[in-house]
């Protein structure tokens, strides 16, 4: 006991300090492009090497910004290196959901890869509970739903009944390029191109997968919980 005391102690304080302060990320890191003279979607991007390589030199460059989110598909396309930022609910919606935030994952087909992002969410390093944002394991007793993967042909029953269970009034986030765009999988005859055509989406969150603080920075503007959306 005295020993798992001790490697406590000296672990110390391992929740980071945001959003009173800024992450700082290593310089590979592959956050917001920094583009010349090229449109990006957001919402289509992998954030990969093979594009930034397949293009002439100083066209596209990754920056180590983390926030991506948007409350609206058509924000997410990225023209002179401007982006507008995902605003906060509606005043009603705010009200309900803006201090106790509860919601079901779903993963409609995804690699896990953003599943595990989300996943990090709760644990010691950014624990989300503390910002009063929680999952829970029925849809009747969530807010929302925050979905991943391109939604194939056997997750779209899944997925359309999941929502219906949701309680009104209710939000959808879309989590990474599949459950945005369908990512890598876009026109298979398997997948719906992710979440739009079929819920109404409230946040788009990019990213191949995002990083959890791209995650968390997309709920806290949902929430109103940061400064106002900067452009």
């Amino acid at each position: 006991m005295w020993q798992i005391l001790k490697n406590r102690i000296k672990q110390g304080y391992r929740t980071c300090r945001y959003p009173k302060e800024e992450p700082v990320f290593p310089a590979r890191f592959r956050g917001r492009p920094i583009t010349n003279g090229l449109a990006v979607d957001l919402g289509k991007l992998l954030f990969n090497e093979d594009i930034k390589q397949a293009l002439p030199p100083g066209v596209l460059d990754y920056s180590t910004d983390y926030r991506l989110a948007a409350t609206k598909r058509a924000d997410l396309v990225l023209n002179d290196n401007e982006l507008k930022l995902a605003s906060c609910l509606e005043k009603k919606m705010k009200q309900l959901f803006g201090r106790s935030l509860k919601l079901r994952a779903v993963c409609a087909g995804s690699c896990n890869g953003c599943d595990s992002e989300i996943q990090a969410l709760g644990n010691v390093v950014f624990d989300l509970s503390r910002f009063g944002i929680q999952f829970v394991a029925s849809p009747r007793h969530a807010d929302g739903l925050m979905i991943t993967g391109p939604v194939t042909k056997n997750m779209e029953y899944a997925l359309m009944k999941t929502y219906e269970a949701v309680p009104e009034p209710k939000i959808v986030i879309a989590v990474g390029a599949c459950a945005i765009s369908g990512g890598p999988f876009v026109n298979s005859p398997e997948v719906k191109n992710g979440t739009d055509g079929l819920l109404p989406v409230d946040l788009y969150i990019p990213g191949c997968p995002p990083h959890p603080f791209t995650i968390l920075d997309g709920l806290l503007r949902l929430l109103d919980r940061l400064e106002a959306p900067k452009i």
